[in-house]
Parts: C-alpha cells; sequence; structure tokens
C-alpha cells in the first residue's frame, strides 16, 4: 500500500509539472522497482559471465548448446557460431545462430563430434515433465551421459546446474550433491570448478567438496574428455 501512495504522489507532481495529461486507461504502475541496487539472478548473472569468458579464451569453430538461457545463448552467438539445441525449439532468426529441435536424452549427434559442448541449469528439470518432456526419475542422468556421449576427445563440456542438499522438488527442478556431476562422468575430467552461494557470492575457482555446506547454490563445472 504504501507503493500505491507514493505511485499517487508521483502522478500528482508530473501533471502539475507538465502539460501532457496522463490517462487512466494508458497507466501502467511499476511499484517495486525503486531500490538502492539493480537486482539480478546470481545463478544466470554469473554462469552469462563464466561461459562467455571460456567460449571466448578458447574461440571453437562453432559452439553447441543444449537448452540453456536464450539471453545468454543470443549473446554468445555474436562471438563464435553457436548451435542451439531445445526440446522446444527457438523461434528466432539471428545471424551465427542456429537452432534445432532435440532431446537431452537423445541429441542428434554423433559419437564423440562436438568440440565445444554447454548444457547451463537444465539438467536439474530433465524427467519432471515441467516442460514437457516425459516423467523419467533417472532423466538428470541419462542425460548427463548422452552429453558426454557426443562430446569429442579433447573436448569442453560446461554444466551448470544447482547444488547443495540433494533432492527433487518436484516439478521444478532438482538439487545436485556438489561432487555428484564429474562422479557420473569418470571418462572426463573436472578442468574447473567455479561456484554461486546460497548468498550469491561468486567463486571462480575451488573443488566441488568446497560447496557440501550450501543448500540451493549454483555449480559451474567445466569438463574435458579423455582420449582413450
Amino acid at each position: 500500500m504504501p507503493y500505491f501512495w507514493r505511485y499517487v504522489r508521483h502522478w500528482r507532481a508530473f501533471q502539475a509539472a507538465s502539460t501532457e495529461r496522463l490517462s487512466l486507461r494508458d497507466s501502467y504502475p511499476c511499484l517495486t522497482d525503486w531500490l538502492p541496487s539493480t537486482p539480478f539472478d546470481p545463478h544466470y548473472f554469473y554462469q552469462g559471465a563464466w561461459i562467455a569468458r571460456r567460449i571466448a579464451a578458447r574461440a571453437p569453430a562453432v559452439h553447441i548448446d543444449v537448452g540453456s538461457s536464450v539471453l545468454t545463448i543470443s549473446v554468445l552467438s555474436a562471438q563464435v557460431p553457436t548451435i542451439f539445441v531445445d526440446y522446444r525449439p527457438l523461434q528466432a532468426t539471428l545471424s551465427n545462430l542456429s537452432n534445432v529441435a532435440g532431446d537431452i536424452q537423445g541429441l542428434p549427434f554423433a559419437d564423440c563430434s562436438l568440440q565445444s559442448l554447454s548444457c547451463m541449469h537444465v539438467l536439474e528439470h530433465i524427467g519432471l515433465g515441467r516442460y514437457g518432456d516425459p516423467i523419467d526419475p533417472n532423466g538428470s542422468r541419462k542425460g548427463l551421459l548422452e552429453l558426454a556421449r557426443v562430446l569429442a576427445p579433447n573436448g569442453r563440456l560446461y554444466i551448470t546446474v544447482p547444488i547443495g542438499r540433494p533432492r527433487v522438488c518436484f516439478n521444478a527442478h532438482r538439487v545436485f550433491a556438489p561432487q555428484e556431476i564429474p562422479a557420473v562422468l569418470p571418462d572426463l575430467q573436472l578442468a574447473n570448478f567455479s561456484w554461486v552461494t546460497d548468498t550469491g557470492t561468486f567463486h571462480e575457482s575451488g573443488q566441488p567438496e568446497d560447496a557440501v555446506d550450501q543448500d540451493y547454490a549454483c555449480g559451474f563445472y567445466e569438463l574435458v574428455k579423455q582420449p582413450n
């Protein structure tokens, strides 16, 4: 209610100072944006920065992403040709960006074919039916193994997931133990682990064990496939 009365005061002040006439029909009250600092989602803000810096440093010929934030992918495609794969294909046209319909449990790529691959804040949703995918309690694990299947030897896989106390928050997402992602992929070497804490602080380098005391943090995993 205090926000509403501030809106009324501002309406009157604007009317008193302007020759433009305000109309209730055209009003669009925005009541909660008066803040001391710019709000942001730490998981998505930092993961976008993290992947962009890693892709810029390695400059792959092409990068493939599976299901991540389309805002991040739109910017990433400005620096590298990007193929975006999603269960619900993106209906947008942008230079350097190709959109492909695909299921993370059956990706449309050959074994060991991709040098640069990301899947950010996606695996936690697989198998819960939230986005129209089939119910499958093993969906996240199957998706993770499928990403490893298509990754080429010496290829880089970038994954982000919620980490902390392991649980299923049906039907929104899972939360993984910090060590779970590397443990499922023994043929991939962990090249970098970064994370965002429960309180939104970003740590750029560490080990999964450093985040075991978190509840709903976010782990960033850069993994390299070892040659046979």
